[in-house]
């Protein structure tokens, strides 16, 4: 070629800081939230109408009901850092194209196999959407004022998600078939993809050297069998039952072998020395232990209020809806309490104000009492989101922005992984107060009472079966044993509570603001919408 060559104009980059239109990336993120927040609750009113239609055994329904979660769970950390590589952006697009393609797939479903199927896609979907919408976010909002309020807005968002999808569910299946739950998130979807591919700008980490497959399905593999594995110690299974003893075992085992990988490679998938930041490893602590202590205690409560108290499921939803409106407020209000308190006395407030809620529900008895469950609820949503914002927060604010997904992954992987934890400890501790009480119920057979020591709902079950005085004997000692075990179990949660609110001591005293620079390299922070068709990543095995 001759002559002298003219530089090409470089087209605008979209940026992913202070000159993009951040607020409206907020609302599409937000959105992104709300879908994978109603489809983890959605489906729970809707169990009935799939069991009388598809009927599925025993082990079918609790594989509809868990691989949802359990499948999502597993794969944070793999989309998590595959985002950081590949662009946080089309990993986020790509959830969006298979979760309305799985959506589809469920709500069509004629058989127990092609919903399970259909629910573990879902499952990969969100696994793709969670951690992408808080490394972006993460990305988009450098300055850690606006960041918390986004964070604020984030968590209100998760919080209605939780609280509207029993709701929604309701409404659809008195109008609708049990299918008509799922198709809800096809129109969000085919809104969701354009305008997110429109508005959302694509930002990568600064991680040199290829992506690490090995240990990518490694830690999926790792974190699959811990949470299968704690789900069915939560589910009654005895800790040496072939279903708890090989998954929980070989899973723990691959994730160590997973963090004995990642300190030998140069270019780790999860830079595990964010958890030599106190500030780091210890917002990851308490995200566990709130967990650990309310996941629980939220579904026992969900018992007490339809099984001793006898709501209805609609008015027990309306009891909990103070819960969800109080978090709400707290989370919208997080930024401007973080900014004055700094995060040390946030989060420890807010795990002392939730031991305090905890406590107050241990004047729980036999009979409805409003004002108290008014109380305690409130004060649990407010101690509850005021705990996880401030967590969320440190824990995003102290990994440096090109690690935005990897760390992301590892927030939303506690949160599950606490979920699961509370279940099965809380589950337990539930157990152990509430079976012995019915072993000596006048009347009752030891085969009786054995079954009976199960769940309050098969006491309930057994008694009517039995009827007479032993029915209704055996119906007064399962509903004060249950009780009874209630009240253990607030104890042990309120402790954990407590052991929180210790920990949270080694947070920072004050809330560090200011904006934060920019990536410099190209290839390590933000690219076109549209990338060169030369860009692709690379894999190791």
């Amino acid at each position: 070629m001759s002559g002298t060559p003219t530089a090409a104009p470089r087209p605008r980059r979209r940026t992913a800081g202070p000159g993009a239109n951040r607020w409206i990336v907020l609302v599409v993120l937000c959105v992104s939230l709300l879908l994978v927040a109603l489809d983890a609750t959605v489906l729970h009113v809707a169990v009935p109408a799939v069991t009388e239609d598809l009927r599925p055994g025993a082990t079918e329904l609790l594989w509809i009901v868990d691989v949802y979660p359990l499948v999502c769970a597993s794969l944070l950390i793999l989309f998590g850092t595959l985002g950081d590589r590949v662009g946080r952006r089309r990993v986020l697009l790509l959830g969006y194209g298979l979760f309305g393609v799985a959506s589809a797939v469920a709500a069509s479903a004629h058989t127990a196999e092609v919903l399970i199927l259909a629910r573990a896609l879902l499952g990969v979907g969100g696994a793709m959407i969670m951690p992408a919408t808080l490394s972006i976010l993460r990305q988009v909002f450098p300055d850690r004022r606006e960041r918390a309020i986004a964070i604020g807005v984030w968590s209100a968002v998760a919080a209605v998600g939780a609280a509207v999808g029993p709701l929604l569910g309701g409404f659809l299946l008195e109008h609708f078939w049990w299918g008509s739950v799922f198709l809800i998130n096809i129109p969000l979807m085919l809104i969701s993809l354009p305008v997110g591919r429109l508005l959302l700008p694509e930002s990568r980490g600064g991680a040199d050297g290829p992506w690490d497959v090995t240990g990518a399905l490694t830690a999926a593999a790792g974190l699959f069998g811990v949470v299968l594995g704690v789900k069915q110690l939560g589910g009654g299974h005895a800790p040496a039952s072939p279903l708890t003893l090989l998954p929980l075992p070989a899973g723990a085992a691959l994730l160590v072998l997973f963090v004995r990988r990642q300190r030998r490679l140069p270019h780790p998938l999860v830079d595990l020395r964010l958890f030599r930041r106190p500030a780091f490893s210890t917002s990851v602590g308490c995200i566990v232990l709130a967990m650990l202590a309310l996941v629980g205690l939220e579904l026992i409560a969900a018992q007490y209020l339809q099984l001793v108290l006898g709501l209805s499921p609609l008015a027990t939803g309306l009891r909990l809806l103070p819960l969800t409106v109080a978090a709400m407020a707290a989370g919208l209000l997080g930024a401007r309490v973080l900014r004055r308190f700094g995060p040390r006395r946030m989060v420890c407030t807010g795990f002392c104000v939730t031991a305090a809620a905890v406590l107050t529900l241990t004047a729980m008895g036999g009979a409805d009492d409003p004002a108290l469950l008014l109380t305690g609820f409130v004060l649990l949503g407010l101690g509850l989101e005021t705990t996880l914002f401030g967590a969320y927060e440190s824990m995003l604010s102290e990994a440096p922005a090109d690690r935005a997904g990897g760390a992301a992954a590892i927030g939303e992987t506690s949160y599950q992984l606490g979920a699961g934890l509370g279940i099965a400890l809380l589950g337990s501790v539930m157990n152990a107060a509430y079976t012995p009480r019915l072993r000596l119920v006048p009347g009752v057979s030891a085969a009786d009472a054995g079954a009976a020591g199960h769940s309050l709902g098969e006491a309930y079950d057994v008694a009517r079966r039995l009827g007479g005085p032993a029915g209704a004997a055996l119906r007064r000692a399962a509903r004060d044993s249950f009780v009874h075990g209630l009240h253990v179990t607030l104890l042990v949660s309120a402790g954990l509570l407590l052991l929180g609110a210790v920990m949270a001591l080694r947070l920072p005293p004050v809330m560090q603001c200011g904006a934060e620079p920019e990536p410099v390299p190209d290839d390590a922070g933000l690219e076109l919408p549209a990338p060169r068709a030369s860009e692709k990543p690379r894999v190791s095995a």
